[in-house]
């Protein structure tokens, strides 16, 4: 999705639920207006780290299969 579709569904409540964690995060980070003005490419890498390391531990746990 390109940012502006991406930026027009968020204001209109119509993204994923892991897009609204996403953006959730960026909220909580206080980079959300950076994302909504400029897109997600113009985080810097320890902005994209820190997004993707809060969203794997708000990720529900799956067991892992056994071999």
């Amino acid at each position: 999705m390109n940012k502006d579709k991406e930026v027009e569904a968020y204001r209109q409540g119509n993204l994923t639920t892991e897009e609204q964690t996403k953006y959730e995060i960026a909220r909580e980070l206080g980079i959300l207006d950076k994302v909504l003005e400029n897109g997600w490419k113009s985080l810097s890498a320890k902005e994209t780290g820190r997004i993707g390391g809060m969203m794997a531990k708000k990720k529900p746990k799956q067991p892992s299969p056994k071999a």
